[in-house]
């Protein structure tokens, strides 16, 4: 029997090479005649956002431009922001760049509009609105930002806090593989791995909303990140596997977006907030573990999800030694991609490793969907296993 459940994603979706630079023609009257740009200075600076830029000025529209995201935006980058944003009279947000950026622009859209108090804002279904028309350019495949409704931040305290409300979902999603065929292969790697996290967690994930367009989103998404992230790291100009990777993490992203992800961010967010490692390669770190810690719950989930990412471990038979090679196999795909293995390998030690385990179990939002029950202990654990 199908239990009830909701499915919430962005109003329009276009996947399109060269889409971002005809920008006007897929947003028509959405933008306004002021529209409000959040980007980072990487993208200014390698001139990824110029056709966008070019193609808005040649269609009279007048912009102003927030260019001072950084990754793990901190509280006072979407306070800037908004009052730039107001100031300008903004009659619309563009979110250009990886998730950060698309993070802030979706919070600046809703403060902006709302006059809502942040504070008011944290947590799940407390943002109400009105937001500014939205709309989101992704320049990674990894956070499917896009396509949810969820807006992370971190606080003074390297805390990191969401806000998460349909509200935030955005007008329109563009999806331009161009955009991506520069992207760095440590930036590929991790932010894919990403991707394929929000798929597996959101496949597993224990939250009532479990439902089966997440789940069936969560292979395709699966089935296209598997086949095409070594290809997208090792042939960067190869159009096809970047093409794939955008789609594969917009898959994922709503699939997590309406079946929730679990531990493995959950244990990632103090990697990220307190040493600053970047999100897809925090998730990456604790992944295996994670998943071999939960194995004794959703194995069955897991043994699923396998060969649409390792067609090889199909030959398994039983849940449980199919779910540990999927383990064992993502760690595998890690190292070739080139990323980091262990937690001392980014500067964490065994002294930080208490204060960790404590802070993750602050990520209730998180811990909650989660297929196995995660302790402090449980969690001190896990980051012991990965140092």
């Amino acid at each position: 029997m199908i239990g009830a459940f909701t499915f919430n994603t962005s109003h329009r979706v276009v996947f399109e090479s060269g889409s971002a630079g005809a920008l006007s023609s897929h947003a028509g009257d959405l933008l306004g005649d002021r529209p409000f740009i959040v980007t980072d200075k990487g993208i200014i600076n390698c001139g990824l956002i110029d056709g966008c830029l070019k193609d808005l000025k040649a269609a009279g529209y007048q912009t102003a431009l927030y260019e001072d995201v950084l990754a793990d935006p901190p509280r006072k980058l979407v306070e800037q922001a908004t009052r730039m944003a107001m100031k300008h009279g903004a009659t619309s947000v563009i979110g250009f760049g990886g998730g950060s950026s698309l993070d802030i622009a979706k919070l600046v859209a809703l403060l902006a509009s709302s006059g809502e108090d942040l504070d008011d804002a944290w947590g799940i279904g407390n943002a109400k609105g009105p937001r500014l028309p939205l709309v989101l350019i992704p320049t990674t495949a990894g956070t499917g930002s896009e396509v949810t409704p969820i807006s992370i931040i971190t606080l003074e305290d390297d805390e990191k806090r969401g806000v998460v409300s349909p509200v935030l979902l955005p007008d329109l999603a563009i999806l331009d593989p161009l955009l991506t065929l520069g992207l760095p292969a440590h930036v590929t790697a991790a932010t894919g791995i990403d991707a394929m996290v929000h798929a597996i967690e959101g496949y597993a994930s224990k939250s009532a909303n479990n439902n089966p367009v997440s789940r069936t989103l969560a292979i395709e998404a699966l089935k296209l990140l598997g086949t095409n992230i070594e290809t997208a790291v090792f042939e960067p100009k190869n159009e096809d596997a970047r093409g794939a990777m955008l789609l594969g993490s917009m898959l994922a992203g709503m699939a997590f977006a309406n079946s929730p992800v679990a531990a493995v961010h959950a244990l990632a967010y103090p990697i990220g907030g307190t040493f600053h490692v970047p999100h897809g390669l925090s998730n990456a770190l604790v992944l295996p573990h994670v998943l071999r810690f939960n194995a004794a719950d959703a194995a069955t989930d897991y043994a699923i999800l396998a060969p649409h990412v390792f067609p090889e471990l199909a030959v398994l038979d039983e849940p449980e030694a199919r779910a540990q090679a999927f383990a064992d196999e993502l760690g595998h795909l890690s190292n070739r991609l080139g990323l980091q293995s262990t937690l001392r390998e980014v500067g964490i030690t065994a002294a930080d490793l208490p204060k960790m385990a404590s802070d993750a179990m602050k990520q209730t939002r998180l811990l909650v969907n989660n297929p196995r029950p995660v302790t402090e202990a449980d969690a001190l654990a896990i980051y012991e296993a990965a140092l």
